[in-house]
């Protein structure tokens, strides 16, 4: 009897070790929110009721409303590696700090190489994160 336990204990721990070698946890099966909507997880900047957000198509087409520009984009998903290509953006009449935070995000979208979604969030990673909530309403 001592034998069995002992080798159903030696079974579970091996398995354990292998899912976390293989990288097989359910919890990174997420899938990249295609068909979503979802907002940058930021305050707002003073004197502004937007926050920004990006519509994701079901194939990657990206609309984006950020602080003062709007326009379009593509998203292109492989696992956890993504790639961000900003398409022409509209420049509405914004104040200068305003514009220039429109353009860092911009940039910072197209630094993403990698992707994690935890719950109803999703992690852009580059040289500067990005946390996005998927709206569920």
């Amino acid at each position: 009897m001592v034998f069995v336990i002992r080798r159903l204990k030696l079974v579970a721990a091996i398995s354990l070790m292998c899912a976390v070698v293989l990288d097989i946890a359910p919890v990174r099966a997420q899938e990249f929110p295609f068909g979503l909507e979802m907002t940058l997880d930021v305050s707002r900047m003073p004197g502004s009721k937007r926050i920004p957000s990006l519509e994701i198509g079901d194939n990657g087409e990206v609309v984006l409303e950020l602080w003062c520009k709007g326009g379009k984009g593509q998203f292109s998903v492989a696992g956890n590696t993504i790639v961000f290509v900003p398409g022409a953006m509209e420049n509405r009449s914004c104040p200068p700090d305003r514009a220039q935070a429109d353009d860092d995000l911009i940039a910072a979208l197209s630094d993403a190489g990698t992707w994690r979604r935890q719950g109803d969030y999703v992690t852009l990673i580059g040289t500067k994160p990005l946390r996005f909530r998927i709206n569920t309403n």
